[in-house]
């Protein structure tokens, strides 16, 4: 098993910017300024948005406690349709949300390059409880550290009966 990261936000950086040419909600180019801590998840979020270009594929998957903060994120690489993942890396934050977390987000978008990913496959919220079946709690029972995502559809968010 890989194993994990946990990454200590605490270090300060410079904030730093630079002027970054984004399309508008009109679809109209404007200059806005990013500083470095948003350039990595700028960079993921649009390989994302690009779509499908081939293989080796990244999937990247973000969980939380409940659908608002994302603690934990898993990425994994497969190599080509119906091979398995050859390669997963996780990353924790107990602090602060990982989707915002600049350090985590660039390791993300090292070990993502490192695999020579051509795709990203990722959504756009947090999809289940931070806990692993088998591992943190018994296979087939529900999480019992998080109680929000016991009676809840993982790809929807919506309750289930």
């Amino acid at each position: 098993m890989p194993p994990n990261r946990a990454v200590d936000t605490d270090v300060p950086e410079p904030a730093r910017r630079s002027g970054r040419t984004l399309a508008g909600k009109d679809g109209r180019s404007e200059t806005r300024t990013l500083t470095l801590k948003e350039r990595h998840k700028a960079a993921l979020w649009k390989k994302a948005r690009r779509g499908f270009s081939g293989y080796p594929i990244a999937t990247v998957a973000f969980y939380g406690s409940n659908d608002k903060v994302a603690t934990k994120v898993s990425v994994g690489i497969v190599l080509s349709d119906g091979e398995e993942t050859v390669a997963l890396e996780r990353w924790f934050s107990e602090k602060v949300d990982v989707r915002n977390e600049h350090v985590i987000l660039e390791q993300v978008l090292a070990f993502i390059r490192e695999h020579g990913a051509k795709s990203i496959a990722m959504m756009d919220r947090v999809i289940g409880c931070p806990h692993e079946e088998g591992v943190d709690y018994p296979e087939g029972e529900r999480c019992p550290r998080c109680p929000f995502w016991a009676l809840r559809d993982r790809w929807t968010g919506e309750t289930i009966q």
